[in-house]
C-alpha cells in the first residue's frame, strides 16, 4: 500500500436545515465580509437574508461584497480584499458556489496582505502575488488570510472542504491556481436544501465536476488509499444522484446525495490530485470567462479519457468505475466511457457545443498552450504524459 498525507481541518456540519445552526457556531471572527456572486438568487431565495440573521443573532457585524463572476476575477478579488481590510472585517462568509468560494479564498489572502504606496501608505494588494504559474509571482503568504467560513449553495467543485482556489486574470487570459493550507475553511456549511433552487442545466454542469474530481483523482499517478476510498464512493454517488437532480430539482435525497459526492470530491483533492483534463478546461475558460467550468470539462472528458484508455492508462481502474455507475458487468475500460455517455444523455448534456460558447477551431492550438504551460502540474498527474500534439487532437476530437 502507497503512504500518503492527509490534512482537512474544517469543521462540516451536513445535512438538510444545517443553515440555522450556523448563528450557534463558535464563529472566527466579529465582522463578517459576506462574499456572494454579481447575481441575485441569494438574495432572491431568501439565503442571504438567512445568513444576516444567523450572525445577528450570533451578534456578528457584517458587510456585503456581491460582485464575484463565475470565472472570479483577480482585480474583483484585489477589490473584495481592500474592502474587508477598510471596513474593519476579521473573517469573510462565501455565500454560493464554487465562485464564490474560491473567489474568497483569494479575498481573505489580499486582506490580510496589503500593498504600500510610495508616501508608505496601505494600498490594495494583489493576489498575483500569491497564485501559482503564469506571470504571477507565487509567493509564500507573508501574513495569515483572514479565517474562512464557507455556507455552499451548489454540489460541483468541493471547494468548501479544500486549501486552493482557481482565479482568472482578463488581461493575460491566465487562469491559475491559489493554495495554501492556511486557507481552509475552518467551518462549513453544506445545507442540500440551499440546492433545490438551482436550475436543471446548472445542476448538471456542477455535479459533472463533482464527478470528474473524484474520476480523475482516481485514475492519477497521485491517487493514494485514502483518495480511492472517497473517490470511489463519490463517483458512485454521483452516477445515481445526478439524473434525479437535472430532471426533478425538489428531490431533497438526491440533492443530498450530490452535494455528498461534491464534498467527497472536495476531499479526494485533498488527498490526491486532478488531471490535465481539468488543466484543459482551465486554458478553454480563461480565453472564454463566461463558459461555466463544468460545461468545459463535460465537451471534452470523453475525447480525453478515450486517448487514456487507447493508451494503456489506468485499465482496471476505468472498468471499476464503469461497475460503480451502474454497469455490474464491465469488463472493458471503454465502459467507462460508455457509461459516461449515457449519464450525460440522462442529463442532456451529451451534445453541448464548444461553438455555443463562441470557441472557434482555430482557437484550439492557443488553448492547448495556455493550458499546458499554466497547469503543467495538473498535467503532470496524468496517468499517461501528455504532449503539446495530443492536447490539440484531443481538443479536436471534442470539438462541436
Amino acid at each position: 500500500m502507497n503512504g500518503y498525507s492527509f490534512f482537512a481541518p474544517t469543521k462540516v456540519l451536513f445535512g438538510a436545515g444545517k443553515l440555522g445552526e450556523l448563528g450557534a457556531q463558535k464563529l472566527p471572527g466579529t465582522k463578517a465580509l459576506i462574499v456572494t456572486t454579481g447575481g441575485n438568487s441569494v438574495k432572491r431565495f431568501g439565503y442571504l437574508q438567512r445568513v444576516e440573521a444567523e450572525l445577528d443573532r450570533a451578534g456578528v457585524a457584517h458587510e456585503l461584497f456581491d460582485r464575484i463572476e463565475p470565472n472570479p476575477l483577480r482585480e474583483t478579488v484585489n477589490a473584495g480584499g481592500w474592502m474587508a481590510r477598510t471596513h474593519g472585517c476579521d473573517f469573510v462568509l462565501a455565500l454560493g458556489g464554487g465562485s464564490v468560494m474560491d473567489g474568497s479564498k483569494g479575498i481573505c489572502a489580499v486582506a490580510a496582505n496589503p500593498h504600500t504606496d510610495a508616501e508608505g501608505n496601505e494600498c490594495p494588494g494583489d493576489i498575483w502575488d500569491f497564485v501559482n504559474g503564469g506571470t504571477a509571482l507565487g509567493l509564500p503568504i507573508p501574513n495569515d488570510p483572514l479565517p474562512l467560513v464557507c455556507m455552499t449553495t451548489t454540489a460541483g467543485t468541493g471547494s468548501e472542504v479544500d486549501a486552493g482556489g482557481v482565479l482568472s486574470c482578463e488581461d493575460n487570459d491566465e487562469k491559475l491556481r491559489l493554495g495554501d493550507p492556511r486557507l481552509f475553511p475552518v467551518l462549513s456549511i453544506v445545507d442540500p436544501e440551499l440546492m433545490v433552487s438551482v436550475p436543471a442545466r446548472l445542476s448538471a454542469y456542477q455535479g459533472f465536476d463533482a464527478l470528474f474530481h473524484c474520476v480523475e483523482c482516481y485514475i492519477s499517478n497521485t491517487n493514494t488509499p485514502m483518495g480511492d476510498m472517497v473517490c470511489r464512493e463519490g463517483i458512485r454517488c454521483a452516477a445515481a444522484a445526478l439524473p434525479a437532480c437535472v430532471n426533478n430539482g425538489d428531490d431533497l435525497e438526491a440533492r443530498s446525495s450530490l452535494a455528498f459526492a461534491n464534498t467527497l470530491g472536495g476531499y479526494a483533492m485533498d488527498a490526491s490530485g486532478t488531471t490535465g483534463s481539468h488543466g484543459l478546461e482551465h486554458g478553454m475558460s480563461a480565453h472564454h470567462h463566461d463558459l461555466p467550468h463544468g460545461a468545459g470539462l463535460i465537451m471534452i472528458a470523453r475525447a480525453y479519457h478515450t486517448w487514456m484508455i487507447e493508451h494503456g492508462a489506468a485499465p482496471e481502474r476505468y472498468i471499476d468505475m464503469a461497475r460503480l455507475m451502474g454497469n455490474a458487468t464491465a469488463s472493458d475500460p471503454h465502459d467507462f466511457v460508455v457509461e459516461l455517455t449515457r449519464l450525460m444523455e440522462a442529463c442532456h448534456v451529451a451534445d453541448l457545443a464548444m461553438s455555443e460558447w463562441g470557441i472557434t477551431d482555430n482557437e484550439l492550438p492557443a488553448i492547448a498552450h495556455n493550458a499546458l504551460t499554466t497547469n503543467g502540474v495538473l498535467f503532470s498527474h496524468d496517468p499517461v504524459t501528455l504532449t503539446d500534439p495530443d492536447v490539440v487532437e484531443i481538443l479536436k476530437n471534442s470539438y462541436r
